[in-house]
């Protein structure tokens, strides 16, 4: 461990010996990123790279930008949400010599202020977890631009909004989207978030699930899995959609699918993951019952409609750590958990390490490949190459201990035979 005398802004430093064992602790659920992490210490591939990160500050990102800075690279990070950030894990980031910019609560003019002092050390690549850093630098700092080679984004709807940056003309720089990834959102998207949605619902309420209607708006990769835990759980998980063949599929799967404002008057829970504007609205508001408890896991806090619940009740107030309770003006009571911002991250400790072990494994290959490729990239949004997609999936495979079969000559050139037939 080396003491850096690095700019940060983290809540209290005398946190740090919390964080560097935490971050032990996940690291060792990590085994596909410590075998990259060991190779890009001897190789250093990223030397003489500043690369800027908006991204979680948990303990599993911690090991992403440390097997980064092992390769070589200047490492400076910001929060990308206000309340994801776990304050001993920042300030060990700071002992260990990266710029970190996170502080669990901060209000909106501090987010903000954190990715400018990111976006000031002028990075090499950019690492997102929304958008939020790569709008910020062509909106704002446009005249940084010339130093960025590409970037990585980790996430749905940092995906969408750079899809229509590209579409648009405006997006300046390669990006690979890791989100989509098979090995990132088969199983990040659906395991974790499944399992950690519940958690952060659990521990910020102490409430029994069993028996409960738990309505869940959205049926991509999060969705399937949050209605997925929650019906392991006992819940009566209902599923709502706006697009048919994913409201066709969660019929199959077995989910009752219906309109949100049918949904509304018996969800004892409701949580958005949906990644677009209220999922919970005012005409679902309107009809939710006494007592309803509201939580979102999609990234940004625009799922469900807040400024309207705080229109609509005459008093407001905190009962629980993360649980805001509504009294609204015809004589209900709604519960706001996390402020309505990620609930798996915000009341409990996002994704387990195991799962984001992929993610960040192909966060840090994908940065590989960009600064390997860039003289061949423009400025749009690349998938991840199958090769690293499935390199990761084996080094997954091997580190559980499980084997699989190869393809024989014989097979390989069946598969490969247009002749044949029956």
């Amino acid at each position: 461990m080396t003491t850096t005398e690095n700019r940060y802004d983290v809540k209290d430093m005398t946190q740090a010996a919390a964080g560097h064992n935490r971050i032990a602790w996940a690291e060792r659920d990590m085994p596909v990123l410590r075998q990259i992490s060991e190779r890009l210490e001897t190789q250093k591939p990223f030397q003489g790279i500043r690369i800027a990160g908006c991204l979680h500050i948990t303990t599993e990102t911690a090991n992403l930008l440390l097997a980064l800075q092992a390769g070589g690279a200047e490492v400076a990070c910001a929060a990308s949400n206000p309340l994801s950030t776990q304050d001993d894990v920042a300030a060990a980031l700071v002992e260990r010599g990266i710029s970190t910019y996170a502080v669990k609560g901060e209000d909106e003019t501090r987010y903000y202020s954190h990715i400018e002092a990111v976006l000031a050390t002028r990075p090499h690549i950019t690492m997102d977890d929304g958008a939020d850093l790569v709008s910020m630098l062509h909106l704002k700092s446009p005249e940084l631009l010339e130093n960025v080679l590409g970037g990585t984004e980790e996430t749905t709807t940092g995906v969408n909004r750079l899809r229509v940056m590209a579409a648009e003309g405006e997006l300046k720089y390669p990006i690979v989207a890791v989100n989509e990834a098979y090995t990132k959102h088969m199983f990040d998207n659906r395991y974790g978030t499944g399992q950690s949605t519940l958690d952060g619902i659990l521990r910020a309420t102490n409430r029994l699930l069993a028996g409960r209607v738990f309505v869940v708006a959205g049926y991509g990769w999060c969705g399937k899995g949050i209605a997925l835990r929650a019906r392991g759980m006992g819940c009566q998980v209902v599923v709502t959609e706006v697009d048919p063949t994913r409201a066709l599929e969660a019929v199959m799967d077995g989910f009752r699918v219906m309109p949100m404002a049918e949904a509304a008057p018996i969800a004892d829970i409701v949580v958005t993951v949906t990644g677009g504007l209220h999922a919970l609205g005012e005409d679902a508001i309107s009809k939710l019952k006494d007592g309803a408890m509201l939580a979102n896991s999609g990234h940004f806090n625009d799922e469900i409609d807040i400024p309207l619940l705080e229109r609509l009740s005459k008093t407001k107030r905190t009962l629980r750590t993360f649980v805001d309770e509504y009294e609204m003006e015809d004589g209900r009571t709604l519960f706001l958990i996390a402020d309505g911002r990620l609930v798996n991250l915000g009341a409990a400790e996002g994704h387990p390490a195991s799962v984001m072990d992929m993610s960040f494994a192909n966060q840090a290959l994908c940065v590989e490949w960009v600064l390997a490729n860039r003289q061949d990239l423009k400025g749009q949004v690349y998938d991840v190459p199958k090769e690293i997609d499935q390199q990761v999936a084996k080094l997954k495979l091997a580190s559980l201990g499980v084997r699989i079969d190869e393809l024989t000559a014989s097979q390989n050139a069946y598969a490969g035979d247009w002749r044949s037939g029956t």
